[in-house]
């Protein structure tokens, strides 16, 4: 988590009197029908409301304690050496998508980085015209047309879908994390979940930003997560390019375009006459990002 993201606007607050009158209210009404946009809604409310309490009392204070500990320039090299490991994976779906020009950059990344970088711990390749790409077996599946599916909170693993599942599961397959766990001994188990362990610690520090803006800039967090995840994977498969939409309620034939404010994503646009050249993440852009009120 590229979770990557990355942008925000701050929601109109609502007092506790307004929301304890609302939810009396949700209380003494009859279950409505499942969403046909979210029929997991259940499930996945349930289940990011445990993803939360784990992370509120176990995840986030260790990676508080690990960012106050840990120098700032051990920290980037900690995160520029599981990045740099990430490359592996990012080539090979780079291949699977026949995008051969960006997997020669990613594989000469790699080699540059474990050598002159010092195992990865320096990303050296940034200096020589070599950007940093996000490419994952999810986005692989969508390349190919693979359906996403409802939208689906994992336990642990947090916003996902069916098809991200699976990429999850294609992914693992190309760690060398994964092969040392399965051939290793006892001692290359430990160091293995060790690692991950860091890495997952790592990951979670340089959130924390993200997390009060996240807090302070959703009425309903839940809503505002499902849009902003949905909206970042469709940005990500389409490399950034836009897509083009025509709003039903228009009477101009001219198509329009949405463009998320990412992370540093490196993709091209396409130039088109009338249309704009920004990235775009969903034919039919939700609130999210944008921040409108949910629907």
């Amino acid at each position: 988590m590229s979770i990557n993201s990355d942008s925000f606007r701050k929601p109109l607050l609502f007092s506790s009197l307004v929301i304890s009158i609302s939810l009396a209210g949700c209380a003494s009404t009859p279950p409505s029908p499942p969403n046909p946009s979210d029929p997991w809604e259940g499930w996945n409310r349930g289940t990011q409301k445990v993803n939360d309490t784990l992370d509120k009392t176990i995840i986030k204070p260790v990676a508080q304690g690990y960012e106050w500990l840990v120098p700032n320039f051990v920290n980037e090299g900690v995160t520029n050496f599981f990045s740099n490991m990430h490359e592996i994976n990012v080539t090979i779906n780079d291949i699977l998508q026949f995008k051969l020009k960006q997997s020669g950059m990613d594989a000469s990344r790699f080699l540059i980085n474990t050598t002159a970088g010092v195992g990865g711990f320096i990303d050296v390749a940034k200096y020589i015209d070599l950007p940093k790409h996000n490419e994952d077996f999810g986005q692989t599946l969508g390349y190919w047309g693979v359906p996403s599916g409802p939208y689906l909170v994992l336990p642990f693993f947090g916003p996902s879908s069916p098809r991200e599942t699976l990429g999850l599961i294609g992914d693992m397959a190309f760690n060398p994390l994964t092969y040392v766990s399965i051939f290793g001994g006892g001692v290359a188990n430990a160091a293995a979940f060790g690692a991950r362990a860091i890495e997952v610690t790592d990951q979670r520090a340089h959130l924390m930003a993200t997390e009060k803006i996240v807090d302070e800039g959703s009425i309903d967090r839940y809503d505002f997560l499902k849009n902003s995840y949905k909206q970042n994977r469709e940005y990500y498969i389409h490399d950034g390019n836009p897509l083009e939409f025509t709003d039903p309620d228009s009477t101009e034939e001219t198509p329009t375009t949405v463009a998320p404010n990412t992370g540093n994503k490196t993709s091209s646009t396409i130039d088109k006459p009338g249309t704009s050249n920004a990235p775009v993440s969903d034919k039919n852009p939700a609130h999210t990002l944008e921040l409108t009120d949910p629907k």
